[in-house]
């Protein structure tokens, strides 16, 4: 294949910033195209090295040490000035001057964290919302798209295989499901820039799409229970395995298929 995925498009798939249309287009490319796949996962890879170094709080190295320090030297000139016994009064003034400004530096640490804290949960709060709403897009990208899926099989000895070479991870498929559900296809997709497994069920006369990927440090997806666009999510996280599914079936039939899945990978 000569003609590959552009940079700012592989830019743009990393920080989920591709529409519907242009996103079925770079997953039918990635899925045939070993070169392409490499670099986006070495983008996806290193734009979320970054943002993690983005949000690490890096307070003062040895700020209690160096404070320590600053007020033995202080009382160390003191008496080398005065003596052990001398100018009690001024020394103790000093001291709960040196005290003082120990508490309102305290107090501004702690300011500091509270801000700190604020900013992160507002930063989580929008990557919660980002990656949901990802999610429902490319479900209902899936539901409208003129192709097929990339493998068509109910058999999970057909599909996880499919997926060999193509992750960088593996995963379990449960040998029994829910009743009234089935497994129909899967697709290799990409969600929030990383590389995904997309795993299409029917559960009764609805549709939903179990996303599995490595497990990272981020935490936004354990735990999703929520809303969007109509659809139902549910996170979910293993030893290995992050997940996301997705679906308009009834919250229950959803968390059913979702516990079945997980504990298929343990």
């Amino acid at each position: 294949m000569t003609d590959h995925l552009s940079v700012p498009i592989l830019n743009a798939l990393a920080d989920g910033e591709l529409s519907a249309e242009q996103l079925a287009t770079a997953n039918h490319h990635l899925s045939q195209c070993p070169s392409c796949t490499s670099d986006a996962l070495y983008q996806s890879l290193l734009k979320s090295a970054t943002a993690k170094a983005g949000q690490r709080y890096a307070p003062t190295p040895n700020m209690q040490a160096r404070l320590a320090l600053r007020i033995r030297e202080e009382l160390s000139f003191q008496n080398s000035q005065h003596g052990d016994n001398a100018h009690p009064v001024v020394r103790s003034s000093n001291f709960y001057g040196w005290a003082a400004a120990v508490a309102l530096l305290l107090i501004s640490v702690g300011v500091t964290l509270v801000q700190y804290n604020w900013s992160r949960s507002a930063t989580a709060s929008a990557q919660y919302a980002a990656l949901a709403t990802e999610a429902c897009d490319q479900h209902i990208a899936t539901l409208a798209a003129n192709s097929p899926p990339e493998v068509i099989s109910s058999d999970r000895h057909t599909v996880k295989p499919w997926f060999q070479g193509k992750l960088p991870f593996s995963f379990n498929l449960p040998e029994n499901l829910p009743s009234g559900t089935t497994l129909d296809a899967a697709n290799l997709t990409y969600v929030h820039g990383r590389p995904t497994a997309q795993l299409l069920y029917s559960v009764g006369k609805h549709r939903a799409s179990v996303y599995l990927q490595q497990r990272s440090d981020d935490k936004i997806a354990n735990g999703l229970s929520s809303d969007h666009s109509g659809f139902h999510l549910v996170g979910f996280r293993t030893r290995d395995i992050d997940g996301i599914a997705v679906s308009d079936v009834d919250p229950a039939r959803l968390s059913d298929l979702v516990g079945i899945i997980s504990h298929a990978q343990e």
